[in-house]
């Protein structure tokens, strides 16, 4: 686990990373890992045995697990999580309220809020999980940045969207969770022109792969170009590749399916 410069958030027990970012004290964080739930087989433990904390509905779980893992983590939230219909796009959803009962989860990829106690939240298994806040702590935001969604401007509309709940001078930072790393993706032609053919600068975030006609991509570098287009350039995290790890982490490309984990933040209501 790594270690954050403010105290443990609550749900530390379930959390397999802690951002360590400059981040005010009000804004709390984490990443859930492998360990911690119900879940078997492809959704269970790196060896396939009951444990494992898959927190996506749609990954073919048994909806029970899914649920009691749920449960476990919104026991240690201030409030039950706003999960999101996530499509690999470029929606901001803005939670101005707490969320009860059953209700339909927004489509889109990306989150973000004012009010403090409302609980955020994406799921990855491969793609980039990115938080972010203000450097005053009035807002934050959570966004699920594969190379589709990055490629659509994922970030930087949720930059934007931090920019109208904090102020349009609000100085935003940001931290960047668990993906897959850039000796793991390799990727085809296309992904290389979604981003090269629009930014030269993306250039650097690709190197040849072992295939004729294919190559490496580095999400983490491309993350961080997108972020520097709307003047964020503090930026943390990065290096933990989802499908080095199997024992802490859910990987979809190593896995050929798998679970999900969750990265989550939001103010704290004390």
């Amino acid at each position: 686990m790594s270690a954050s410069t403010a105290s443990s958030p609550p749900g530390a027990t379930l959390a397999e990373l802690v951002p360590d970012w400059d981040a005010p004290p009000q804004v709390r964080a984490f990443v859930t890992g492998r360990h911690g739930g119900t879940s078997a087989g492809p959704w269970g433990l790196a060896d396939g045995s009951r444990g494992g904390l898959n927190l996506g509905m749609r990954c073919g779980d048994d909806a029970r697990d899914v649920a009691r893992n749920r449960a476990r983590l919104g026991a240690c939230l201030p409030s039950p999580p706003h999960w999101l219909e996530q499509v690999h796009g470029a929606a901001v959803h803005v939670a101005a309220a707490h969320r009860s009962g059953t209700v339909i989860e927004p489509r889109a990829d990306a989150a973000a809020t004012a009010t403090p106690g409302v609980v955020l939240a994406v799921l990855s298994a491969d793609c980039l999980p990115v938080l972010l806040t203000d450097t005053g702590g009035k807002a934050v935001a959570v966004a699920h940045a594969g190379w589709r969604g990055l490629a659509l401007g994922v970030l930087e509309r949720s930059v934007e969207a931090l920019h109208g709940l904090a102020g349009p001078g609000a100085q935003v930072i940001a931290w960047l969770g668990p993906a897959i790393g850039p000796r793991a993706f390799e990727v085809g032609e296309d992904v290389l022109r979604a981003f090269c053919d629009t930014d030269r600068r993306c250039a650097a975030a690709f190197v040849p792969g072992v295939r004729d006609g294919k190559w490496f991509a580095d999400l983490y570098h491309l993350a961080r170009i997108c972020l520097a287009r709307v003047d964020v350039h503090q930026v943390g995290g990065g290096g933990h590749c989802t499908v080095g790890d199997p024992g802490r982490f859910y990987s979809h490309r190593r896995d050929r399916g798998g679970g999900r984990m969750a990265s989550l933040i939001w103010l704290d209501p004390a």
